[in-house]
């Protein structure tokens, strides 16, 4: 009793060592029990099948007082007696519900082992066991003697529940399994061997503590010098093995001066993505139940701005990618700070024309800054309807800079200073003799007339 009563501590204070966010967190618990003939064997003090109700209903009692948590019961084997052989033997005696140690109790009192092992079977059904919900932490606790009797197979159906995010890994507590047999329950999930009574009810406490309880861990972005002094940004934690997202934080320093402690459920591995310009990634995280770790990766950044002094270009943007590559990574407004990862960056200024600048440096904590000439004014004039374009003359080619309306008889253009050439042919001439050319000059903060 003593014994129990420092578990049942233990799983207490660490529900309350939650955080608030967490605590409201549901957990549901279904444990999946072996009601098949092979649970009347001996076991020390007496039989299997009275040894693992009288531990288990000692923890669910427990658990009843535990505000977060719901548990359900499904039992196979118990229903058709062997031989002949029903993989069919599976049935959820008790759904999900507060408060519900009493009908498991009532349930376990009446179990008679008598049928076979469908565990593939019984894990199959329990995906529809748990009500729908995307905010609750659904853990399979099985406990069984014996291995797979039926043709199903306990390790895909399991892995496919996980993929698809129904459950987390499933606990597996093994009674009295020969030691040939405890290697085909590793692929199922989180596997403990019971080899007696005592080990039972001990594990059974640490598997409990392990579903209720979250672990921490802390994410380390570091600039060049390699300290963690990077932060405010966004990191998505994924599920490695289901692509799912988990977890969403905004990166922090703490009050100490630290990166503050995140939250994460223990038996997933994770991806995770902090979403600096271009985005930094830790491909494997794995994590130890009860165990702070620290993780680090590089993410070294500096600030970018391309300044205008042209109101008339105050909702201008620019393209940012990568030196040398096409890729976008971002579309950037002018006279606002963005942060990058260090390194070298072209961009690509949406003026009219556009400005290439190429070979740009980010470094540590520094602020690269960039000015956009003035632009000028071409206001053109045409004596009917038409169709044209416009040219930037530059090494003696025409580079095209755009149409131009073919609707109208007036339109102006924020041009960048430099020589320019309009080609313009008015919509009812039909011979291209009648093509027109007009050559002009833009210099910054001029307005420049052009009449056809």
């Amino acid at each position: 009793m003593i014994k129990h009563t420092v578990i049942i501590l233990i799983l207490l204070l660490g529900i309350l060592n939650l955080s608030a966010q967490e605590q409201q967190k549901k957990v549901r618990i279904l444990f999946i029990f072996d009601g098949s003939q092979s649970m009347l064997g001996r076991w020390e003090s007496g039989n299997k099948i009275k040894v693992a109700k009288k531990l288990l209903l000692q923890m669910v009692d427990s658990l009843d007082k535990v505000p977060t948590v719901e548990m359900a019961l499904r039992v196979y084997g118990h229903q058709s007696v062997v031989p002949p052989q029903d993989c069919g033997d599976t049935r959820l005696e008790v759904p999900f519900g507060r408060s519900n140690a009493k009908n498991i109790r009532n349930v376990l009192n009446e179990i008679r082992p008598k049928g076979t092992t469908p565990i593939a079977h019984s894990l199959a059904l329990a995906a529809g066991d748990f009500p729908a919900s995307n905010d609750s932490r659904n853990i399979i606790i099985l406990i069984t003697d014996g291995i797979e009797a039926c043709d199903g197979d306990p390790c895909a159906v399991s892995l496919a529940l996980q993929k698809k995010g129904i459950i987390l890994k499933p606990f597996v507590i093994g009674i009295g399994l020969d030691v040939e047999f405890k290697k085909t329950f590793e692929c199922v999930g989180q596997y403990y061997d019971a080899a007696n009574e005592s080990r039972f009810k001990e594990v059974l406490g640490v598997v409990i503590s392990q579903a209720l309880n979250n672990t921490t861990c802390q994410i380390n972005l570091l600039d060049e010098a390699g300290v963690p002094t990077e932060t405010n940004v966004n990191m998505t934690f994924y599920d490695n093995f289901s692509g799912k997202i988990k977890k969403n934080y905004i990166h922090t320093i703490n009050n100490r001066g630290v990166p503050d402690t995140v939250v994460l459920e223990p038996f997933i591995t994770y991806r995770m993505v902090a979403h600096t310009i271009p985005p930094v990634f830790i491909d494997s995280i794995k994590l130890t139940p009860g165990k702070h770790r620290i993780f680090a990766v590089d993410a070294p950044q500096g600030y970018l701005i391309v300044k205008s002094s042209d109101n008339r270009q105050r909702d201008l943007k620019f393209i940012v990618r990568q030196e040398g590559k096409m890729n976008t990574l971002n579309v950037q407004k002018t006279n606002s700070a963005e942060k990058y990862i260090t390194g070298k960056y072209d961009i690509e200024i949406l003026t009219l024309p556009r400005i290439y600048i190429n070979d740009i440096d980010i470094s540590q904590s520094h602020t690269t800054t960039l000015q956009i000439p003035t632009s000028g004014i071409a206001t053109f004039m045409y004596p009917t309807e038409g169709y044209g374009s416009l040219f930037l003359q530059k090494d003696n080619k025409l580079e095209w800079i755009c149409n131009l309306k073919t609707n109208v008889y007036r339109e102006s253009i924020n041009l960048q200073p430099g020589n320019y050439k309009i080609v313009f042919r008015t919509k009812n001439a039909k011979q291209m003799i009648y093509t027109t050319e007009k050559e002009f000059k833009i210099k910054s903060g001029s307005s420049v007339p052009i009449r056809l």
